[in-house]
């Protein structure tokens, strides 16, 4: 099995202004890292207070679910950053693992509206600020389960799916104004929020936790897990002016999934 990238792009970012949702920890802490490896300036929030304070970059908690959370986090990182150039929609949650018919409505409300809902809150009140600085780009992380079908994951799937239409069209209308919307379909991302979903998966299939994993590795040509690295490599390259002319693109990094175990 080979694996993916494990070191950042190397690319001139210096002066760009940048926003990342949960941005502390995960993938959004490596995004935060590799945004200032770069010299751009970087504003994060994030649910985890303690992970806000070790991260060491500027930022806020906020909840993804609680629209006026987001809405002030973007207040805020424009005040701070002095205007935005970059919205990074990175936070989410991997939502129940049930049968549809298991699910509360309770469960699948939150999925939407974290995974889904934060996103258009996010970049509704960022677009004045990215028209002000003359254009620039969101980057919304979608997953492999917004183009793939996802047993037992249906709000998570469903919400993935969503991101996508809602990149879509937002590129259709902010394009003429010079603002670029992208989404990254990352696939399995090696850590330990996808072995907690595919601990979950072999508990409701009945098979060992190892076994999952192989069927899960078995489903790319590369037979490979990802890394954060390899996701933030994309949001650096979107972010650059390679990326100046590719917009409404639903870009997955996941070593060419056919399929979601």
């Amino acid at each position: 099995m080979i694996s993916g990238a494990r070191t950042p792009l190397t690319v001139d970012l210096g002066g760009l202004r940048v926003a990342i949702t949960a941005g502390a920890a995960g993938i959004g802490r490596v995004m935060a890292d590799s945004y200032a490896a770069c010299g751009a300036s970087v504003f994060i929030s994030d649910i985890d207070e303690q992970a806000l304070s070790d991260s060491a970059y500027p930022g806020m908690r906020a909840d993804a679910g609680v629209s006026s959370d987001m809405e002030g986090f973007i207040d805020a990182a424009v005040t701070h950053l002095g205007g935005l150039d970059v919205l990074v929609n990175n936070a989410g949650i991997a939502g129940p693992t049930k049968r549809a018919e298991d699910l509360t409505p309770a469960e699948v409300e939150e999925t939407l509206r974290v995974d889904l809902a934060s996103m258009f809150h996010t970049a509704r009140r960022a677009i004045p600020a990215l028209r002000q600085a003359g254009g620039g780009s969101i980057i919304n992380l979608s997953s492999a389960a917004g183009r793939f079908g996802f047993a037992l994951r249906s709000p998570y799937s469903a919400a993935k799916w969503g991101v996508i239409g809602l990149t879509k069209t937002l590129a259709i209308e902010l394009g003429p104004r010079g603002i670029r919307v992208n989404a990254i379909l990352p696939g399995l991302v090696d850590g330990p929020r996808i072995r907690r979903v595919l601990s979950a998966k072999a508990q409701a299939a009945g098979i060992g936790e190892n076994e999952q994993t192989e069927r899960s590795v078995a489903t790319t040509s590369l037979r490979c897990f990802v890394t954060q690295h390899d996701i933030a490599n994309m949001a650096l390259y979107l972010s650059s002016p390679f990326g100046a002319t590719i917009s409404g693109q639903a870009l997955a990094i996941d070593g060419d999934m056919q399929t979601l175990m």
